[in-house]
């Protein structure tokens, strides 16, 4: 029992610094306080913050530099999701470098549960615009986004997408200024061997799945999107 609650501990304690980090308490190169100083804060010994700290060190978050101590390297951006949600408008940091970059974009027929996320009957013929991609903060992937749109509201989506870098510029040059988030339900996973890849993190690290719909004014969808996000670069905040 010890060792499982120790094993919990040095989790609680790399998920503490880790929201201290994103708050800014524990800025992009400073650096944490001393083993010893953790291990007084947190009432435990020194071995649990080691791990808690390697950890840390895995997922990119900080760095440690012989005779120098443990610095910090990265800072997780929080992500709004609301009723209007956009990449590149909701997360924060807005001076940084944010980029898309397209692995796929394909027209097909919308698979059975795509008929039914986009709330169309069966003999209905619901032909979309997939995009399959990386985005991207200071050059660093930070989530992983497959995208639908139906061809019938948005015929040029995937030219618009592939000039502008953007879906929701790319859906306003297609004449859709506007459209609002009508779900989005999140889900704990961990990536596989291609997400991994795409992400430049380990297999079986921590993702987090976001399944949206997005609607326009008049009810019909606009968008059925998936994203994977990475635990240890994106915070999101539910509105």
């Amino acid at each position: 029992m010890t060792g499982f609650r120790m094993a919990f501990r040095w989790q609680q304690i790399a998920d503490t610094i880790t929201s201290m980090i994103a708050n800014g308490s524990y800025p992009r190169g400073s650096r944490l306080p001393t083993e010893a100083a953790l291990a007084d804060s947190f009432g435990v010994n020194r071995h649990t913050v080691r791990r808690a700290v390697a950890a840390l060190r895995d997922t990119g978050l900080v760095q440690p530099r012989q005779g120098a101590g443990v610095f910090v390297t990265g800072q997780p951006r929080t992500y709004r999701l609301g009723t209007r949600t956009r990449f590149s408008q909701n997360i924060d940091g807005r001076g940084s470098q944010m980029t898309m970059t397209l692995l796929s974009l394909i027209n097909r027929r919308a698979s059975a549960s795509e008929y039914d996320r986009f709330e169309v009957d069966r003999p209905k013929t619901l032909q979309v615009t997939v995009a399959f991609g990386i985005r991207s903060l200071e050059q660093e992937p930070v989530s992983l986004f497959y995208s639908r749109i139906p061809t019938a509201i948005a015929p040029e989506f995937g030219a618009a997408l592939d000039e502008h870098g953007s879906i929701t510029r790319a859906l306003r040059a297609c004449g859709i200024p506007d459209y609002i988030r009508k779900s989005t339900s999140l889900m704990a996973v961990v990536a596989d061997a291609a997400q991994a890849r795409h992400l430049h993190c380990q297999p079986g690290d921590p993702l987090l799945r976001s399944d949206s719909v997005d609607a326009l004014a008049d009810g019909r969808i606009v968008e059925v999107g998936t994203s994977w996000f990475r635990g240890d670069s994106i915070r999101l905040l539910v509105d």
